[in-house]
C-alpha cells in the first residue's frame, strides 16, 4: 500500500471514531498479492474489503481509466455516501484515478 492510500484510509479511521461514517469499505484490484493490501487496511481499522481480481499481465486493465472504471462499478453496487481515495500512484505519480472517478461519478 502506498502512502497515499494509507492517508486516505487513516482519514476514514478519524472520521468513524468520530462516528461521521458508520462502515469503511476498502477496494483493491489485481492480481491475488494484491490482497495483501486489503489486509493492511482491515489491520488499520477498515471494516471490510473487496478486491476486483485482474489477472496478472492483463496490465492494460490496471491502468488509470481501467482502475477508475473498476472503481466505478464497485461506487454503483456499494452505493457509498463518501469515497476516499488516495492522492496519486508512486509507481508512476499519475494522480489520474481519482479525478476519472469523479467524472465517471458526477
Amino acid at each position: 500500500m502506498n502512502p497515499f492510500d494509507e492517508n486516505a484510509i487513516e482519514e476514514a479511521v478519524r472520521m468513524k471514531q468520530k462516528k461521521i461514517v458508520k462502515e469503511i469499505i476498502v477496494a483493491s484490484c489485481g492480481p491475488p498479492q494484491a490482497q495483501e493490501t486489503i489486509r493492511t487496511a482491515l489491520a488499520m481499522g477498515a471494516d471490510r474489503g473487496i478486491h476486483v481480481e485482474v489477472p496478472a499481465g492483463t496490465d492494460a486493465n490496471l491502468q488509470p481509466l481501467g482502475v477508475a472504471k473498476i472503481f466505478a462499478a464497485l461506487v454503483e453496487q456499494e452505493k457509498p455516501d463518501l469515497v476516499i481515495l488516495g492522492k496519486q500512484a508512486i509507481d508512476d505519480d499519475a494522480n489520474q484515478t481519482t479525478q476519472l472517478l469523479a467524472g465517471m461519478l458526477d
